[in-house]
């Protein structure tokens, strides 16, 4: 007994490979450091633990084999840093590349290039609201018209669409008339503004409703004039005076956008009366009724107009009822000495309808210009539409 007792004792520790021990160390810390509380060490554990201590103090261990794991984790960040670049850097990659081809899809113009894209001067910043007389007429523009783009190469592709353009002013008391009195009257003409010159309906050749309903049927003449206009037009019977309407069997509008440019004032008129003045430009692109034409043109209407809330008072007028005290307007592109109630765009392609024009050449955008007496028997040409 006691030979085999010696013999036991003196038997030498059985040999544990590194790469068990490694294993065996990263779970015991890991063990250690999820569980809730300290747990005494397997006597295994212990015999494990004795003899990598003894190993290392006879340097049989290589160095830092205490820091493998350190090192595991490090190698986990930076495959995660490789992944992280794999997701975000080829998405990124091909966006340089997009944008070194085309610039014109970063906003703005950040190189400088001045480009444009391509006819595109929709992608133009919209004018701000005009608030004074311009004093010149708007640059040129570049591009050409077409049926997805037709206000390329016109400063109205700048200009606000439809009922939008027209801004009205802050409403004040004028006289014996309330703020909200004032107010009333300047959406009152923004409305008549609308119905006149940018309702569909209208434009195709309908009665203006809201029109009728505005003005005030004491005023001596006026709403059976234009009534009269609308019924039989002629030459001294134009609604074209304050409407504009095209001939749907003729052309077609594009798009459902009319461009509108202009602004609207108002101040204290004779007799304690408010009047309100609107100067406005109304460009409309047209194409031929021929649904397979592409052509594209534009017609510019200008027209300035002043409306009167006169005092009840004073004067026979029914209250909340806009009185029309002066209209003028400025019709380009569009045939002369036909009167039949219909803009007649003007077409390359299309024989010129009525006399050749005769008159001086113009520019329909020069919002500069005067045209509150100008001559409307003059046939003139444009510069420009």
């Amino acid at each position: 007994m006691a030979d085999k007792s010696s013999e036991s004792s003196e038997k030498p520790e059985p040999s544990i490979p590194d790469d068990v021990w490694e294993r065996f160390v990263e779970d015991s810390e890991r063990d250690i450091r999820t569980s809730e509380a300290p747990k005494e060490p397997s006597a295994r554990a212990r015999m494990v633990t004795e003899r990598l201590r003894q190993q290392d103090a006879r340097g049989e261990l290589p160095p830092g084999w205490r820091t493998g794991p350190a090192w595991r984790e490090m190698d986990g960040r930076a495959a995660r840093r490789r992944k992280l670049w794999a997701i975000i850097g080829v998405p990124l990659a091909l966006a340089v590349a997009l944008v070194a081809m085309k610039p014109s899809l970063l906003p703005g113009d950040p190189f400088g290039t001045g480009s444009t894209g391509g006819t595109g001067t929709e992608s133009a910043a919209p004018l701000p609201e005009e608030t004074a007389p311009p004093s010149t007429a708007p640059s040129s523009a570049p591009g050409t018209p077409t049926l997805d783009r037709p206000f390329a190469g016109s400063p109205a592709a700048r200009y606000a669409d439809g009922a939008a353009g027209i801004v009205l002013p802050e409403a004040k008391a004028v006289g014996s008339f309330s703020k909200d009195e004032v107010d009333r009257a300047l959406k009152q003409t923004k409305a008549l503004l609308v119905d006149a010159n940018l309702d569909r309906k209208t434009l195709l050749g309908g009665t203006p409703e809201t029109v009728l309903d505005i003005l005030d049927p004491k005023q001596p003449r006026m709403l059976s004039d234009v009534r009269s206009w609308l019924r039989k037009p002629d030459k001294k019977n134009d609604p074209l005076l304050l409407f504009s309407r095209f001939d749907k069997d003729e052309v077609r509008l594009i798009g459902d956008v009319v461009k509108t440019r202009g602004r609207m004032t108002f101040e204290r008129g004779e007799n304690g009366s408010v009047v309100v003045h609107a100067d406005y430009t109304f460009v409309y692109a047209v194409a031929p009724a021929d649904p397979d034409s592409t052509e594209v043109t534009r017609v510019i209407a200008r027209r300035v107009i002043d409306t009167e809330l006169a005092d009840p008072t004073r004067f026979q007028v029914t209250p909340g009822k806009l009185l029309v005290v002066r209209f003028n307007q400025d019709l380009a592109n569009t045939a002369c000495g036909v009167y039949d109630g219909y803009l007649h765009p003007q077409f390359d392609s299309a024989v010129i309808q009525g006399p050749t024009p005769t008159g001086p050449r113009v520019d329909p955008y020069d919002r500069s210009r005067d045209i509150q007496n100008s001559d409307t028997e003059t046939c003139g040409t444009v510069s420009r539409t």
